[in-house]
């Protein structure tokens, strides 16, 4: 049999357990030009929360009764594609279940790197770390000497944004919930300096941390905490959306202070990024994030959780805080 997490209930904000439910269905038969993949590793994403919205983002919601879309990666156990050999591992759409027979658009691309572990490929070698690489480069183009300020610094993203700023001659300043998630900042992924944002006065925390204003912000939360960035920017600045956590729901849509004066008076822009507008820059950008994973220069933090079983409650937990980096659910 294969167990399969579906969505069975559409969620007011953040997903809940209850949510979903986890059913059994005879194991899939891979029709003319797919494969059967054994998922090994399930992802988590920040933005399956939109996934799965009532109101759709850049992406249809996940329907009802349906298989949660996920990525996740896995070893070839059947095929009827040509390009693509019993033993393979590969990296894809597959979704939250044990088996996935799908066409080959699925996939996202082969996993070859051998030497280093399969769980990579979901996190700093998949769309964490490739969002995390062609967001800076594209949009922030760190420049040496720039202050490069991350907003949930921690996270599967941040911490790739805050090594890559560090790699390319910037200044790293993370924003992280909580101490423990402070000192990972600076001690796991070498950032110059971290501050708490729920810490009071978090603009003179940003003010003492970045003394000369900030270059390029990095924002993976939206609301109060990149209100309070925004008039810290500097001549210039660059501004990467690449994420509103902090935003509860879609409908109504959320309000905050005005951002045009001071994108204006300092010259500055900001420009929203979604991964899948990049696709032929996906391969170029795993073998740069490989090679600085194998000369020790990008490191990574995983929160593995066991079994299917632990898929319900899996996002919810992400949006606890509860992870301490890239979160992925194990299938032994």
């Amino acid at each position: 049999m294969n167990r399969q997490v579906v969505l069975v209930s559409r969620p007011t904000g953040v997903a809940q357990a209850d949510n979903f439910a986890i059913r059994e269905s005879n194991d899939p038969v891979p029709g003319d030009g797919q494969i059967l993949v054994h998922n090994r590793f399930l992802s988590v994403e920040p933005a399956m929360r939109g996934w799965i919205a009532d109101v759709g983002n850049y992406t249809a919601p996940v329907g009802i009764g349906e298989v949660m879309r996920s990525l996740a990666v896995g070893r070839i156990v059947a095929s009827r594609h040509p390009n693509y050999a019993v033993g393979e591992h590969v990296a894809g759409w597959f979704g939250w279940q044990e088996f996935a027979a799908v066409d080959s658009d699925a996939i996202v691309r082969r996993v070859t790197e051998t030497d280093l572990p399969l769980s990579l490929a979901l996190g700093v070698l998949g769309i964490n770390g490739v969002t995390a690489h062609l967001a800076l480069t594209l949009i922030g183009e760190p420049k040496p000497g720039d202050t490069v300020l991350v907003s949930t610094a921690a996270g599967s993203v941040g911490s790739a944004v805050g090594q890559i700023a560090t790699i390319l001659g910037a200044r790293a300043v993370g924003i992280a919930g909580g101490a423990d998630k402070v000192r990972q900042c600076v001690e796991d992924f070498g950032y110059a300096a971290a501050i708490d944002y729920k810490a009071p006065e978090l603009g003179h925390a940003i003010d003492a941390a970045c003394p000369n204003g900030v270059d390029v912000y990095f924002d993976n939360t939206a609301g109060v905490i990149s209100d309070t960035v925004y008039p810290r920017l500097t001549i210039g600045a660059r501004v990467v959306i690449c994420g509103t956590a902090s935003i509860p729901a879609w409908d109504p849509w959320p309000t905050g202070p005005r951002i045009e004066r001071h994108l204006l008076v300092k010259r500055a822009r900001a420009q929203g990024f979604v991964i899948f507008d990049h696709n032929d820059r996906y391969d170029a950008s795993v073998a740069q994030l490989a090679a600085w994973v194998r000369e020790g220069r990008l490191r990574y933090a995983e929160d593995v959780l066991d079994g299917i079983e632990a898929c319900p409650d899996a996002l919810a937990g992400l949006y606890r805080g509860e992870n301490r980096g890239k979160r992925v659910i194990e299938l032994r």
